[in-house]
């Protein structure tokens, strides 16, 4: 049984209600819930990183114990995406509980040399601000494995869709470079912020196609922007990004797509996870 119950309460970046007054984060006992109606023999729990210490470590000990007193063998650890393979610095919570031995998943997974942008996004076509043709052709051949890991055999792909932002706002764009933010756009174009010292490093964020993404989470409220194109993510960008294949088809308003994209756990970092738990389980 996998799950992974509202995670915002969790977050480092929200502030406001990240504690046991938020009652999303109470979710995790429904998820207990069907462990025990269920009784699965081996249970993975995915969350933020940030459940480790929010309310002390309240949460993360009540898990624990709760899965052990289910009969569990409880291990967790925060595992670091790009040690999957996926072109994207996110750190992600998992907990492994198996009743017949202890399963023990770490960052020693996966590979030593991470994935860029540029490898993940570099065959995807030019677009402009507020794109809505949504299925286009690739704009050249993969370069990358990766690539061509996730386009597999077509030849089009749907998801080319981009946020129109306000022409103020395309227009700081233009001031951003690979790598920075919203502190390198001139204090004159950022007269709608009451306090733009209260801005998140993460916001206008400008992605740099020699690295790693930073993490998408909500890439459109963040307006994290494409490496040499002043506009936002497309859908399928982020979905790249996430390592999700081209043939993986989003649904509903460019909105929800994006939302879908940026909340999902990275399939190939959940490939790992599973395979390394098949591994440990079929070892006598």
């Amino acid at each position: 049984m996998f799950g992974g119950p509202p995670c915002q309460g969790f977050s480092t970046s929200n502030q406001r209600t990240r504690g046991k007054e938020n009652d999303n984060n109470w979710l995790f006992e429904e998820f207990l819930r069907f462990v025990q109606i269920l009784e699965p023999e081996v249970v993975v729990f995915e969350n933020v990183a940030g459940i480790v210490h929010t309310s002390t470590g309240y949460f993360l000990g009540e898990l624990v114990r709760r899965l052990e007193h289910l009969g569990y063998n409880v291990s967790y650890s925060v595992l670091d995406a790009t040690r999957s393979g996926v072109p994207q610095r996110r750190n992600r919570f998992f907990c492994v509980g198996c009743k017949s031995k202890v399963i023990k998943i770490s960052n020693n997974l996966g590979r030593e040399s991470f994935v860029t942008v540029e490898e993940a996004i570099h065959d995807l076509p030019a677009l402009q601000v507020g794109n809505m043709n949504n299925v286009l052709p690739y704009a050249c051949l993969p370069k990358s494995e990766y690539a061509k890991m996730l386009r597999g055999d077509n030849t089009v792909c749907s998801g080319h869709l981009v946020t129109k932002n306000a022409g103020h706002i395309v227009e700081r764009y233009a001031h951003i470079p690979p790598g920075g933010n919203w502190s390198d756009i001139p204090p004159e174009l950022m007269g709608s912020y009451k306090d733009v010292t209260r801005c998140h490093t993460g916001i206008y964020k400008r992605l740099n196609f020699s690295e790693p993404s930073v993490v998408l989470g909500n890439f459109r409220k963040n307006m994290l922007i494409h490496p040499s194109e002043d506009r936002g993510l497309s859908v399928r960008e982020a979905a790249r990004i996430q390592s999700f294949p081209d043939s993986y088809t989003f649904s509903g308003s460019i909105g929800q797509q994006q939302q879908q994209v940026g909340n999902a756990v990275p399939p190939l970092m959940a490939e790992t996870v599973f395979n390394e738990i098949f591994c440990q389980m079929v070892v006598s």
